[in-house]
């Protein structure tokens, strides 16, 4: 399958990825508050509703560029926004897409991310254009290494001071998925 021009939804027993929408404002809002989430996403640090507005606004923006695909994480048992995921193809010549993904801190231990974690993957490993899915992350955050191990990918080594977090040089852990049969 050739890279969408739209976004889908994603639907598994336990979560729905799907475009986000006016009513995930809040969710935006709780993510504001967070001490990380800001610092390494484009979720404003200010938690009102005219800026978590602007957010959701974004995300559509940047499947229209082609710059990546956003997802909202939707709890199906709850039928709440407790996060989001996204594929970025900023590499898609060599067959590379990244995925970056968070929940906020009321939804989290719950497996929202694992679960969005598998489905994203088992999707971006079907576009014909991908058969390599990357993820950083930094060596503090065991909840979303574990996260990324739990979803079948393998810690490949230490990036230093690979990206700017907060205005500083921050190591990270790759992680990469390949397609079955791949080495």
């Amino acid at each position: 399958m050739a890279l969408p021009g739209d976004l889908p939804t994603i639907v598994t027993p336990t979560v729905e990825l799907r475009p986000f929408c006016s009513g995930d404002r809040s969710m935006i809002q709780e993510a504001s508050l967070d001490s990380h989430i800001p610092l390494i996403t484009s979720v404003p640090s200010t938690s009102g509703p005219a800026e978590a507005m602007a957010f959701i606004d974004r995300q559509a923006d940047r499947v229209d560029s082609g710059e990546g695909y956003p997802f909202a994480i939707v709890s199906a048992t709850s039928q709440d926004a407790a996060g989001a995921i996204g594929l970025w193809p900023r590499d898609l010549r060599n067959g590379r897409a990244s995925i970056g993904y968070w929940i906020v801190a009321s939804q989290r231990r719950q497996g929202l991310a694992t679960e969005a974690l598998r489905a994203i993957s088992a999707w971006g490993l079907g576009l014909d254009q991908i058969h390599r899915l990357e993820l950083y992350v930094e060596p503090w955050n065991e909840g979303s290494w574990r996260t990324a191990e739990r979803a079948g990918y393998q810690r490949e080594g230490v990036l230093r001071d690979w990206e700017r977090v907060g205005g500083q040089w921050r190591d990270m852990f790759m992680y990469s998925l390949v397609e079955a049969g791949e080495n």
